[in-house]
């Protein structure tokens, strides 16, 4: 399931993010690449111990926390530290697929990477390029989002980023290991939750909410992974 969520920043936190950014110390984007990712990756990104990425990594977690298409999507479990990536001219991503466990430099916990997350800091318009492509069984999808927004993928789904042509795109990108592992399982629940969201909105005393909503937290309870 590719799900794009918009407006996970607000303008206080993206404002916040930029001006901490524009100042950051940028390291090599390899550090964190695995063998194969690391021959077809070019760009740079904050160190993951840095001052700058440990604050915004918290701003990015405090978002995601409060957005409930985010939660009804991903079913959380861990959420790796969000890291933070800068494309400039000449810079791209080829074709490749996430490490399948991330581990956490601070205390070496391990994190199943079930789901991938890129959050936009850049305005589409700031640059040419930087497409993040994602192939999946339903073909292949261009995704640029305003500054702010978000696209969760499965973290199993080839993908790539497209070589800036013109300007500079920064974005945090980080995994999350979900309650439920299964990504067919996932866009169930969360088509589920989305039914039982409506139809409470339109006719809330409708004996079907009460029932869907125990065919749901049944099917969670049986997939869940906690």
């Amino acid at each position: 399931m590719l799900l794009q969520i918009p407006g996970v920043l607000t303008a206080q936190e993206l404002a916040h993010c930029q001006r901490l950014l524009a100042s950051a110390e940028w390291i090599d984007g390899r550090v964190t690449a695995g063998h194969q990712s690391a021959q077809v990756k070019h760009n740079r990104q904050l160190a993951e111990d840095s001052e700058a990425a440990r604050e915004l990594g918290k701003v990015v977690v405090a978002a995601i926390s409060r957005n409930p298409l985010f939660i009804s999507a991903a079913l959380p479990n861990r959420i790796f530290p969000p890291l933070f990536n800068c494309y400039e001219v000449g810079d791209g991503f080829g074709t490749h697929v996430d490490n399948a466990i991330r581990v956490v430099g601070a205390n070496g916990a391990r994190v199943r990477t079930d789901v991938s997350a890129t959050l936009f800091l850049s305005e589409p318009a700031d640059y040419d390029g930087g497409e993040l492509v994602v192939e999946d069984t339903y073909g292949v999808h261009n995704v640029k989002l305003p500054a702010g927004s978000m696209v969760l993928y499965p973290a199993s789904s080839l993908h790539h980023v497209k070589s800036i042509s013109r300007g500079k795109r920064v974005a945090s990108f980080f995994w999350i290991q979900s309650m439920v592992r299964d990504d067919g399982q996932r866009a169930l629940l969360f088509d589920l939750d989305n039914a039982i969201r409506r139809l409470g909105a339109d006719h809330p005393a409708h004996a079907s909410v009460v029932q869907l909503t125990g065919v749901y937290h049944n099917l969670l309870r049986s997939w869940a992974e906690v």
